[in-house]
């Protein structure tokens, strides 16, 4: 274990965390996981994008929690909520979802001042077989990242992980955008790719705390970022997914500190 050690930093300038700080993480993981939980039964066809963000508003302040995106470099929004072809930042706003809809909703909250930061997928209406197995393959590849996880490895094994299951799948990661290092900030070091060599970047420590966040496309991986400097969509309009927990290194693995706690992470509970 890694008792009550002065903040630490390695090289890379990733921070080193205590012992203790794990419960601070799990506090804030378990209450954004919650509100995913809760919003689950609000994701129906007709009902909009920003209708479900007040709902997750409201959980943030009913939870004794305070977001984390609102009022963060201008957002003004309690999630995000990427529909279809967005791949992330999907911002919550008037239009309605229809029947076949696939999204990912994204939240992080701040609690004691550790932060929470998970996502996960949901379907409105009825999930395709197409749709279904894009789902699969991305939650299934959050968790081939999350079992290369443990100290002695690099950072580029996660990568690696994930990229190698999603292509052999023949479906493509994303590449603009990765997971983060987070604790009793939003984004820290490292840089969290979903791709890579293995054995290549830093090298995995007790006490990291990190993102792992893989957005996988049906198509080809290019993103582009619209108008809004929030939203970015696949440039070739293809379907993508997205799932995210926020863990921990320990002696032997990850912790992972956003588990759901009713067992809805991977939206086909209900099936």
């Amino acid at each position: 274990m890694l008792g009550d050690k002065k903040e630490q930093k390695t090289k890379d300038g990733i921070r080193i965390y205590q012992d203790a700080d794990f419960a601070g993480m799990h506090k804030a993981g378990q209450v954004a996981a919650r509100i995913l939980d809760d919003i689950a039964e609000h994701v129906v066809p007709g009902v909009s994008t920003a209708a479900l963000d007040k709902i997750i508003e409201d959980k943030v302040t009913d939870y004794g929690s305070t977001s984390a995106t609102i009022g963060y470099r201008g957002y003004q929004h309690a999630s995000c909520i990427s529909v279809n072809h967005v791949v992330c930042h999907g911002i919550p706003g008037e239009k309605t979802l229809k029947d076949g809809d696939i999204l990912n909703i994204d939240v992080t909250v701040i609690v004691d001042g550790w932060f929470g930061d998970t996502s996960r997928m949901y379907v409105a209406g009825k999930l395709s077989r197409k749709t279904e197995r894009l789902i699969q393959v991305t939650h299934d590849a959050l968790f081939k990242g999350i079992e290369a996880v443990k100290p002695g490895n690099t950072f580029g094994d996660i990568g690696h992980a994930i990229q190698s299951y999603v292509e052999a799948q023949r479906m493509s990661v994303v590449r603009d955008f990765c997971g983060h290092g987070l604790g009793q900030v939003f984004h820290a070091p490292p840089n969290v790719l979903h791709y890579g060599k293995a054995g290549s970047g830093p090298v995995l420590e007790e006490g990291m705390f990190f993102t792992i966040e893989p957005m996988v496309n049906l198509g080809r991986p290019e993103t582009k970022v619209l108008a809004d400097d929030w939203t970015a969509v696949t440039r070739d309009k293809s379907l993508s997914a997205q799932f995210e927990h926020s863990i921990g290194v320990t002696a032997d693995g990850a912790d992972i500190f956003t588990l759901s706690p009713s067992g809805l992470f991977h939206p086909t509970y209900a099936s």
